[in-house]
């Protein structure tokens, strides 16, 4: 079972945080994100000897609230992160005649189907495509850059015989050996 849930969230500098409740209010160089605690997790802002710091605690001792303690934990992480620094996916494109343009806000795919996908970019997400193959991902949400980069991928997953479709960066694709004669 992870334990960091115990440590105070430390804000870099240039990040705020403001606490009112059970909200958290989160502005940094990038944006602003904001999120609602449970009610089962006390939050508060606290000064340290490095800066500011947010500190959760849980309000009972249930299996619940000691599983809500690390994903609210978490869920704040990633919003620091996110303003402070962002958060990328990128994809790639496996395939012959496989590809992708950006047409104003919209991805146009052209993923071997007989018509065009065309998926409207979610906002506050930006989308690039360096090449026609190569798709970049960036926001200072994480929840909303990793259902955008699944979306787009859930197109065409990557099929295990030639290895064609969308895939993530790096992702390794087990190969399955073909028909024998």
């Amino acid at each position: 079972m992870s334990r960091l849930a115990r440590n105070a969230i430390a804000l870099p500098g240039g990040v705020t945080a403001e606490v009112s409740g059970q909200n958290v209010k989160v502005k940094g160089p990038k944006g602003e994100l904001a999120l609602v605690v449970h009610d089962d997790i006390e939050v508060k802002m606290e000064d340290g000897a490095s800066g500011k710091a947010i500190r959760l605690t849980p309000r009972n001792e249930t299996r619940e609230t000691r599983a809500l303690w690390g994903t609210m934990w978490a869920q704040i992480r990633n919003r620091i992160v996110g303003v402070n620094q962002g958060y990328t996916k990128e994809l790639e494109i496996q395939g012959v005649g496989l590809r992708a343009n950006l047409q104003g806000t919209n991805l146009v795919l052209q993923l071997g189907f007989s018509h065009d996908i065309i998926y409207p970019v979610p906002q506050g997400i930006k989308v690039a495509v360096e090449k026609q193959t190569a798709i970049t991902i960036t926001g200072i949400d994480k929840d909303v850059v990793s259902a955008t980069a699944a979306k787009i991928k859930s197109f065409k997953p990557p099929e295990p015989y030639k290895g064609k479709g969308v895939r993530y960066k790096n992702q390794f694709v087990l190969r399955k050996e073909g028909k024998k004669k």
